[in-house]
This record gives structure tokens, sequence and C-alpha cells, in this order.
């Protein structure tokens, strides 16, 4: 067992800013009491949370343990799990966990453990990854455990979680990825997740002023009445389709955010296509957030200014339930079209601090760094 001379078991939480430091601050709290409950035999755990940007300037996995290494050995950490939402790769698998028994060191990528409950999935990943640090086989006696796989987050029959490869003379002694379609959807979901796409909606405050006004104008606009009440609800489909998708494309190329790799290997090619992805659904979930808001404030907005009167006399229709919902549905995606519009004064910067986590935006500027 890796133990201090105090007797106490010290653990670094070394985290990436923003999602990862705030999950490893959550589970900190409790951590301690349920690594000690779990190892038994009185031992102690005392847990600190370290927020830096480990993962600055490179998706290496190799290079990024070595940092790790590099950063227990500067301070009086007995053991250091580190948390990430970058993505990794490591010989054409997705890597969830990697160990050191020999230098009680882990690296945990959280988007392969995917977008839901992963607070619990990922305090349950440490705490498996600190006791097997912690236990006897770390001590160097009876080798790497490489055939010492871990147990609970990472055996089961629906988790497509499973052991990976590890090279002779890599720092880890233990792996676990992901692999199939079931694997690229969980990475995939836990990109977005990550990315947090429900900050879209207030951080392009420019492009959703201009939709308000929009709507606002639009909801008194007879014209928006008469074509309202004529469109069949497949047509109302398609406009809410070709606005969100003319809103996401156009988010995307103005702002630059399409990814394209500069290396011609396939799993460069396979990670332009999970970040490209993950963007698209990223926005996609804001843009939708946002389409979904402007039904309910049109319909608000309708509510108090349109006269029953009026509009039955221009449209021939009473203004009931139905054209109240459809008028507000429609205005939602003439709407959307103006916010599209209006997102072309946002900036570049603004469009990408709404739609990426900071980690990814510190990635993302770096590649156009190397590029330039």
């Amino acid at each position: 067992m890796r133990v201090s001379s105090q007797g106490v078991t010290v653990v670094a939480l070394l985290s990436d800013p923003d999602a990862p430091t705030e999950i490893a601050q959550r589970m900190a709290r409790t951590l301690p009491a349920r690594l000690a409950d779990k190892s038994g035999q009185g031992r102690r755990f005392d847990v600190e949370v370290v927020s830096e940007p480990f993962t600055a300037g490179t998706e290496d996995q190799p290079t990024l343990m070595r940092r790790i290494m590099d950063r227990g050995r500067a301070e009086s950490w007995d053991i250091v799990v580190a948390l990430t939402d970058l993505p990794l790769h490591s010989h054409g698998r997705k890597l969830v966990l990697d160990l050191s028994h020999e230098h009680g060191l882990a690296l945990l990528s959280l988007p392969p453990l995917g977008g839901l409950r992963l607070q619990t999935r990922a305090r349950r990943a440490v705490e498996e990854a600190v006791l097997s640090l912690a236990g006897p086989l770390a001590t160097g006696a009876e080798g790497p455990p490489r055939s010492q796989p871990l147990l609970g987050p990472f055996v089961s029959r629906l988790a497509p979680i499973h052991p990976g490869q590890v090279g002779e003379e890599e720092t880890a002694d233990l792996r676990y990825v992901v692999s199939g379609p079931r694997g690229y959807l969980r990475v995939l979901v836990g990109m977005v997740r990550a990315n947090r796409p429900w900050r879209l909606v207030p951080g392009l405050s420019k492009a959703l002023a201009a939709a308000l006004a929009t709507g606002a104008v639009a909801t008194v606009n007879s014209t928006i009445w008469n074509l309202a009440e004529s469109l069949s609800a497949p047509r109302l489909v398609i406009a809410t389709v070709g606005s969100v998708a003319l809103m996401i494309g156009w988010l995307i190329v103005d702002a630059q955010l399409w990814h394209r790799s500069a290396e011609a290997s396939r799993e460069a090619r396979q990670k332009a296509r999970l970040y490209n992805a993950s963007t698209v659904m990223t926005v996609g979930i804001g843009v939708l957030v946002c389409y979904a808001g402007l039904i309910v404030i049109n319909l608000v907005w309708a509510l108090f200014i349109l006269n029953g009167q009026v509009f039955a006399s221009t449209t021939r229709t009473p203004l009931n339930a139905s054209a109240y919902w459809t008028l507000s549905w429609f205005v939602a995606s003439v709407a959307t079209v103006g916010g599209a519009l209006g997102s072309g004064l946002e900036s570049d910067e603004a469009i990408r601090a709404a739609a990426y986590s900071k980690r990814e935006q510190d990635r993302r500027r770096v590649l156009q760094d190397d590029g330039d």
C-alpha cells in the first residue's frame, strides 16, 4: 500500500479546468470517507483537488502520463488521479483509464463514461482506481498487474469498457478502453455533455436579441397570420427543420467551428469525425433549446397582444388555442432565421465560448496557432 509517513494516503485529483474540476470538487467531499470504508484495516485518506490544464497543447497519452508523474514527484502526493474531458486514443481505441501501479498514477478520460450519471460513474471509477493503486499490488512486489482487471464500473454487460493493450515502454501497466458503435456513442455523448450545450443560448446574446425582435414583429404581422393559418402540419415541421438547420450551419461556418485535420492518418480522420459530430450535436441541442424558448415567448406575446376580432377578420378563422399554437410555432421558425442572421454580429470567440468547454477552446486555439 502507498502511504505517507503520517500514516495517511494523500490522493491528489489533478483536474482540467471547468467540468473536470467541478466533478472532482464534488466527489472530494465524500471520497475520503468512502475510500476508508471500502479499504478497511483502518486506512485513512486525504484528498486534494488541484485544478490546472495539464492536457494543454497535447492529446498524446504517454506525454500526459509523464506530465502527471512529474507533477506528482514535485508534491507530497502518494497517489495522483488526473481527470480530463479530453477524448484520448490508444492503439486505435478510445481510452477510458490508464493506471501505473509502480508510480501511483491514474489518468481518467471522462467522455467515455457517457452523458448520464457522470458524477456517479466518475466517482466510482476514481474509487476503484485509488483502491487499486493503494493496494498491495502497488508496491511492485508482484510485478505489474496486467492481468488484474478492476471491478465496479468497468465490468458490466451493458458497458463496452474492457482492458486494452499496453506497450512495453509505456508508463501505464493497466488500461481500459472502449470500442465499437456503443463505445463511439458513449464518447460522443460524453463530449457533448462536457461542452454543456445549454450554455449556447445565454452565450449568444446578440443572436438571441435578433431572434426575439424578429418574433415580436412577426407576431403582429397580418401576412404571417395568413401564412401560419395556410400551412399544414408537415409544412410547419419542414419550416422547423429548415430554420434549425440553417441556424446550426450558419453558426458552424461563420465561427469556423468545423475541424479539419492536417494529418492524413486513419486515426486523425477518426478524431476529426468525432470532434465534428460533437460540434454538430452541441450546437444542435443549443439551437433546439433556443427554438423551444422562442415558441414559449412568442405564445406569451401573442396571448398578450393579439386581438381576436382583428385576427378573425384578416384570416377568416377564429383566434382559438389551435391558432395561437400554430402562429407561435411558425413565428419561432421565422425568428430562428432572424437569430441566424443576428449571430453574425457575435465575435467568433463569443460563439466558441458558448459552444465549447474551456479545455476544448484551448485545444482548438492551439490547433489554430499551429496551423498559422
